[in-house]
């Protein structure tokens, strides 16, 4: 809404209220990569072998015993070579070998939560509003993960998966929405992607070390969890959103906030300017007709080919992103370095995404990193399946392969969500987009069970993924570029969005023939829809 855009000039749009939202949404993304990667460090698998016998310690894992006369015999104990002294609930409840897949099934318990939640608070945020989901969505992660703690049993431990699950991206979204509604539109970007790529980065780092710190999975569980409880205090100081509220017509709380906001940033604003703001949003709201739905864009031919490939590819890009941050072990080193390692690359893509998505175009972002990460997959599968043993040169290559993919997908997974509320009409941009996010969500039920093919053939995950990162790559092609481009507002603009060009088309190979008023004309017309594509960024 470019009228709460203007009205916030006057209030203050790069001031002290923004700097502390800033500073409070680094708090939600520490929070946020703790919660969503307490999957893989509580099922880490350390190295095991059947106790039943007397024989050393075998190189590699072993469910059976090593003892000839015991090889037809069930192994009932195990003994393990904990990673840096690290008991996870794997090695406590012996979820291996026969019972490993009731570890497996938790897990992808978690991302059913992920697809319920996803949809209901994201459907309960526009009736109650942003701020209480946000703080009821960080509440539910807490009580997810300190009941995790005694589920220890198979039926416990997939609801108590599925409810931390329920909190999963609503608990980061709520407030990214908030901070960016709240931000001057030319610095929503990069003071959003610095927040991310730092503080995401230094939570998902070091969440495998406050493990090693609290020793069992248990302490971890609690150490991640208890900070939570500070997130409802964000209530006195985060105000609720002012498009909200104008969408849902209570004029006197948007003005109140807007008053709020212009008071803590030591701004002067007259009675008249919020009068005339309201007037504005009373005229917009009259002159708007009812709204299409999400089915309209299926009924006609390319909006419903563009609307298919977005959810194949976001359903592809989340895939690989989870399954690719969680894949760290069998890699020939411990997996807290090498989490840690792989969760480094997430600073580097968001600062190589604010460096070239502007230049080079959505569609080149998007498939040239997906492209890349398919390939150094595919590549670690092949050095995987090929070597006969450990040694430093092989886990060395292993490694740096794996950590590229790792920082290719990423790349991909962050120009990917622009792209799709780019290219959705801004009539259905919230519905849309929404959809493509749980569509995504609901794709990463799989990548737990992609993870477990490792049991059958050592390198068939990176065989998996680097096939449907390279599928998404081509499919990427197929979509229009939204880069110097005037967006979609209506379904007939989406329906006719970008209709001349080849699936070879890209932005940076473009004659910039247009003159300085088109593209300003253009900007500005883009700039107004900035407000709701911007959101799932």
């Amino acid at each position: 809404m470019l009228e709460v855009d203007k009205m916030l000039a006057k209030c203050g749009d790069c001031s002290r209220l923004q700097l502390l939202m800033l500073l409070l949404f680094c708090i939600i993304n520490m929070l946020s990569s703790m919660h969503y990667y307490s999957q893989t460090i509580i099922s880490f698998v350390p190295k095991y072998w059947c106790a039943d016998d007397l024989t050393p310690t075998p190189a590699a894992s072993s469910c059976q015993p090593a003892d000839i006369s015991w090889a037809n015999r069930t192994c009932h104990n195990y003994n393990y070579e904990l990673y840096m002294g690290y008991k996870s609930f794997t090695s406590e409840l012996n979820w291996i070998c026969d019972k490993a897949w009731q570890l497996t099934l938790g897990q992808s318990m978690f991302f059913v939560g992920s697809v319920l939640g996803t949809l209901l608070l994201g459907y309960l945020a526009d009736i109650v509003g942003r701020l209480p989901i946000l703080i009821v969505a960080n509440l539910i992660a807490m009580l997810g993960n300190l009941l995790t703690i005694w589920g220890t049993n198979l039926t416990l431990f997939c609801v108590f998966r599925l409810i931390s699950g329920f909190a999963t991206d609503s608990n980061f979204l709520m407030m990214y929405i908030l901070v960016m509604e709240y931000m001057r539109p030319s610095l929503r970007t990069v003071g959003l992607s610095i927040c991310i790529g730092i503080f995401y980065c230094l939570g998902s780092m070091g969440a495998p070390w406050i493990a090693v710190l609290m020793g069992n999975w248990r302490g971890f569980l609690l150490a991640t969890s208890l900070p939570f409880a500070c997130v409802p205090l964000f209530y006195f100081v985060v105000p609720e959103s002012v498009q909200w509220l104008i969408s849902k017509q209570k004029y006197e709380q948007a003005v109140l906030c807007l008053k709020r906001v212009a008071q803590l940033n030591g701004r002067q604003v007259a009675e008249s300017d919020y009068e005339q703001f309201i007037e504005e949003c009373k005229f917009n709201q009259q002159r708007t007709k009812s709204a299409p739905n999400l089915i309209d864009l299926f009924k006609t031919p390319r909006l419903r080919r563009h609307t298919l490939i977005l959810f194949f590819k976001s359903m592809v890009i989340t895939l690989c992103y989870d399954a690719v941050s969680r894949n760290v072990q069998g890699l020939g080193i411990s997996p807290f370095a090498m989490f840690s390692l792989s969760a480094a690359t997430i600073l580097p893509a968001c600062l190589l995404l604010i460096a070239l998505q502007d230049r080079i175009g959505r569609k080149a972002m998007a498939s040239m990193s997906l492209l890349l990460s398919g390939i150094f997959i595919s590549v670690t599968g092949f050095v995987l399946y090929t070597t006969t043993g450990a040694n430093s040169h092989t886990t060395g290559l292993l490694v740096t392969l794996s950590v590229i993919g790792r920082f290719g997908v990423t790349v991909a997974y962050n120009s990917g969500a622009q792209y799709a509320t780019e290219l959705i009409p801004t009539c259905v941009r919230g519905q849309g987009v929404a959809a493509v996010h749980v569509m995504g969500y609901a794709f990463t039920f799989f990548s737990a069970f992609i993870l477990y093919t490792r049991t059958f053939f050592a390198p068939m995950p990176e065989i998996i993924l680097g096939l449907i990162s390279l599928l998404g790559a081509c499919l990427c092609l197929l979509l229009p570029e939204t880069l110097h481009r005037v967006l979609p507002s209506s379904l007939e603009e989406g329906e006719s969005f970008g209709k001349n060009e080849n699936w070879y088309t890209f932005s940076f190979m473009e004659k910039r023939t247009q003159s300085v008023t088109t593209l300003a004309s253009n900007n500005m017309k883009s700039l107004s829809n900035s407000t709701e594509s911007s959101v799932y960024f």
